[in-house]
């Protein structure tokens, strides 16, 4: 027997959830060939897996690399904890789809968290061409059809794209707060219907971002019945304390749609969030949900500090109330949340980033609420910050365990990779389920980690030939050296690699090896 690639001597996790079993994995092509005892068999390439794991590719389901993936830098750092599949359109606001205004509207508005889109991306017949960010911002019209070619082979790691449903909200009713009227509703319906011909793998909202905001549920409802067994996937519009409120709308969504639902880093205390979940399973709701195993998160400062007055959608008008604000009666409220707030990103205040906004005022002789004004006018609301939950500390991790222990649980970095000093959970969220969740905490077991990481959420996307170290299947395989693999980023040096991975293929390709980037491109756009 001959076969282009055989991982030799590993113990597969199959994404089951049967414990591992010692096999060598045969690829030809694209595709897993054979499972099993290959001793005679020969193959192009051999990779010894001795004393490691060969695993599923992991699939992160909720990744803003909608721009970053191009970068090399992003794709091996996804690739040294295990992903190979990024979902992306998350938080209902991405490029496509959208007129040009529209996709210079998501590319402003959620500059700090997706980056800017180029069209050296967008050309035709020019997958890879060029370094990342030097060409100029695309200017529209997009389809999800040309924004998931411009994936396709293009990159190291697969792609799956949501329907951002903000973006679509923007496309035809620009950033009003109005209810959707029934034309508008209509308009918006057959974008849907024509994204998911176009191979979207769901509908995202973000219900605390604009226009998302604006939303109802029966809005949100109609725009969810096509889906057609895809999820329905949703920053909710409350979570912490009001998360009631978040999952009663996400139930109410369901049950007016019959859409299955995934709830996007659903954190906060156990205690409130695992009956929440249990009650809308038990009233037949087909639920899932993410996380990512950290105490912080990272978002654009507009949405924590803004009054929901504010149209931060419109630019200029939103720049002019926050030049004008009495910051004593807009933020008398903020004290203590200003110490949990580091700067992320701030473009033309570079100065401040990795440093929390108290310390940035010290050093500027501000308060702390001026100096967010700054940042806000400076980078045109552009400014992304990284902050602490007020649960941070051990009984914020207790919750986070009992989190990703559910059986609806799957994994997501919600990594974003733009600014000087971002979030570490991009670079380190999978390798620290890994070292820290299995190995250390024993929170899965090994197999566990395989259908939480691979097989679960490629079932939930529709990824049919994904998620398992089956014959037949797509070769997405990793190998994974339980005794080393950890991650390495922190809030003090975010970039970091993370270790124990240092072989990948994707599509039968290797693209890491040694734990370097191979050069090969063959990640996919996938489809449902």
């Amino acid at each position: 027997m001959s076969f282009d690639v055989i991982i030799r001597g590993g113990r597969v996790l199959d994404g089951t959830g049967a414990p591992p079993f010692r096999a060598d994995v045969a690829v030809s092509g694209d595709r897993v060939a054979a499972v099993g005892r290959l001793e005679t068999a020969e193959a192009a390439t051999v990779i010894d897996a001795s004393g490691r794991f060969v695993a599923p590719g992991f699939v992160d389901c909720h990744a803003h690399g909608d721009a970053a993936v191009f970068d090399p830098a992003v794709q091996r750092a996804a690739l040294r904890q295990g992903v190979t599949t990024f979902v992306l359109g998350q938080d209902g606001l991405s490029f496509a789809p959208g007129s040009a205004e529209t996709v210079a509207y998501a590319s402003r508005y959620f500059a700090a968290v997706n980056g800017p889109l180029h069209e050296s991306r967008l050309r035709a017949g020019a997958p890879g061409e060029g370094p990342p960010y030097e060409e100029p911002l695309r200017e529209g019209p997009l389809s999800v059809a040309e924004l998931l070619g411009s994936y396709d082979r293009a990159v190291a790691v697969n792609t799956a794209y949501l329907l951002p449903h903000g973006t679509i909200r923007y496309d035809v009713m620009g950033p009003s707060s109005a209810p959707a009227s029934a034309d508008d509703l209509a308009a918006m319906l057959r974008r849907v219907e024509r994204g998911l011909a176009e191979g979207a793998a769901g509908l995202s909202t973000g219900l605390e971002y604009l226009p998302g905001r604006y939303a109802d549920a029966e809005e949100l409802a109609a725009l969810c019945r096509p889906l057609g067994g895809l999820p329905y996937v949703t920053h909710m519009r409350a979570y912490g304390p009001g998360a009631g409120v978040g999952m009663a709308e996400v139930v109410d969504i369901a049950s007016r749609s019959g859409a299955a639902v995934h709830v996007s880093h659903l954190h906060g205390p156990a205690d409130v969030l695992l009956p929440l979940v249990g009650d809308a399973l038990a009233r037949d709701v087909d639920l899932s949900f993410d996380t990512y195993p950290y105490l912080r998160g990272n978002t654009i400062l507009a949405m924590v500090v803004l009054p929901p007055s504010v149209p931060a959608a419109e630019t200029g008008r939103a720049l002019e109330l926050i030049a004008a604000a009495d910051l004593d009666e807009w933020w008398p409220g903020l004290d203590a949340t200003w110490p949990r707030l580091t700067v992320s990103h701030a473009p033309g205040m570079e100065w401040t980033e990795g440093l929390t906004v108290v310390a940035a005022a010290e050093r500027a002789g501000v308060s702390p609420a001026e100096l967010c004004r700054r940042l806000l006018i400076e980078t045109r609301l552009e400014a992304g910050v990284v902050s602490a939950r007020p649960d941070e500390g051990p009984e914020g991790e207790q919750s986070v365990r009992r989190m990703l222990r559910h059986p609806s649980h799957t994994g997501g970095s919600d990594g974003i990779y733009v600014g000087g000093h971002p979030h570490p959970r991009g670079f380190g969220a999978f390798a620290r389920f890994l070292g820290r969740h299995v190995r250390e905490l024993g929170d899965w077991t090994w197999e566990q980690a395989a259908v939480h990481l691979a097989a679960h959420p490629a079932r939930r996307f529709g990824l049919s030939d994904r998620g398992l170290v089956r014959t037949g299947f797509a070769a997405d395989l990793v190998v994974i050296d339980p005794a080393t693999v950890a991650d390495r980023a922190t809030y003090a040096e975010p970039r970091e690699l993370a270790t124990g991975v240092a072989d990948v293929l994707v599509s039968g390709v290797p693209v890491l090896a040694g734990g370097e980037l191979t050069g090969a491109l063959p990640g996919r756009a996938l489809r449902p």
